[in-house]
C-alpha cells in the first residue's frame, strides 16, 4: 500500500522472479541440435555450465564449435533442445517468448558481432534505447555516461553510417552497458577494434565485473582470454577446458596481439 493508501499492483510470474538469484548462470544437460535439410547438426552437447555472480568468464575456441549458440542459449535468445537454462533463477529454456523477452530486458544485454544499431537513430539515441527498453531511470543520463565510458561522448549526435566500424561497436557496448542489466553477454567485443581501443573496452568490461556484473566474452582470442577470471574451452559443441587461465590472470597492460 502507498501513502494514498492505495494497494499497489504486486508482480507476478516472471516479473516476481526476475533478478530472485542474481546473476547466477547453471545450464545443465544443455543440448542443441539443428535441422538442416536431411541432416541434423549438433551445436553443444551436454553442455554442463554454472556461472557465479561478478564473475568476468571468458569462451574460447575456434570457429563453429559453439561459443555463439551457448551464449544465446543463455541470454534466451534460444532454448536448447534438451536440458535446462536457468539465468537469474529464472528457468529460462521452459519460459514462453513473451517470458523470454521480460528476462532479456531486465537480466541480459548484449553485445553483438553485427551491431544492430538503428541506422535513423544517433549514437546517442541507440545507447538511450537500450536504457529505455531496461526502464532505467535518467535514461538520457545513463546514455551519456555509457558513451563516455567508450570514449565516443564527443561522437553522441553522429548516426551510424557516420562512424567507423570499432566507432559503431563502441555503441552498441554502450548501449548494453546503459541498460543496467546485471549480466552482460560479448561476442567478440573487440573483433572490428583496434589494440588501442580494444584494451580500453576490455578495462570497461573488467571494471562491470569488479562492480558486481557477470560479464562472458565470447572471443576467439586467446590473448583476451587472459584477463579473465575463468576460461571456457569449447571443442565440437563440447566443454574441452574450463578453469582459470593458463599461467594465471594477467593484467591488461601485459596484453598483446
Amino acid at each position: 500500500m502507498d501513502d494514498t493508501g492505495v494497494t499497489e499492483a504486486q508482480p507476478s510470474g516472471i516479473d516476481a522472479r526476475i533478478g530472485h538469484d542474481g546473476t547466477r548462470i547453471d545450464l545443465d544437460g544443455v543440448t542443441k541440435r539443428y535441422r538442416i535439410g536431411e541432416v541434423d547438426v549438433t551445436a553443444l552437447e551436454d553442455i554442463n555450465l554454472h556461472v557465479d555472480a561478478a564473475a568476468f568468464v571468458a569462451i574460447v575456441g575456434p570457429s563453429g564449435c559453439g561459443k555463439t549458440t551457448l551464449l544465446n542459449m543463455i541470454g534466451a535468445l534460444d532454448v536448447p533442445t534438451s536440458g535446462t537454462v536457468r539465468v537469474g533463477g529464472i528457468e529460462a529454456s521452459g519460459a514462453s517468448p513473451g517470458e523470454r523477452a521480460k528476462l532479456r530486458r531486465h537480466t541480459v544485454s548484449f553485445i553483438f558481432q553485427t551491431f544492430n544499431l538503428f541506422p535513423s537513430l544517433t549514437a546517442f539515441e541507440n545507447v538511450r534505447f537500450g536504457a529505455d527498453a531496461a526502464q532505467q531511470q535518467d535514461s538520457a543520463g545513463r546514455a551519456e555516461e555509457a558513451l563516455a565510458q567508450v570514449g565516443l561522448a564527443e561522437r553522441s549526435r553522429h548516426f551510424p553510417h557516420q562512424l567507423s566500424g570499432g566507432e559503431q561497436q563502441r555503441v552498441a557496448i554502450a548501449r548494453a552497458l546503459a541498460s543496467g542489466n546485471p549480466i552482460l553477454l560479448a561476442d567478440e567485443p573487440t573483433g572490428e577494434l583496434d589494440f588501442r581501443t580494444g584494451v580500453q573496452i576490455l578495462r570497461v568490461l573488467e571494471e562491470q565485473a569488479r562492480a558486481g556484473m557477470t560479464v562472458l566474452v565470447v572471443t576467439h582470442n586467446r590473448e583476451i582470454a587472459r584477463i579473465a577470471d575463468r576460461v571456457i574451452s569449447l571443442s565440437s559443441g563440447r566443454i574441452v577446458g574450463d578453469g582459470p587461465p593458463p599461467g594465471g590472470k594477467a593484467n591488461i597492460d601485459d596484453l598483446q596481439w
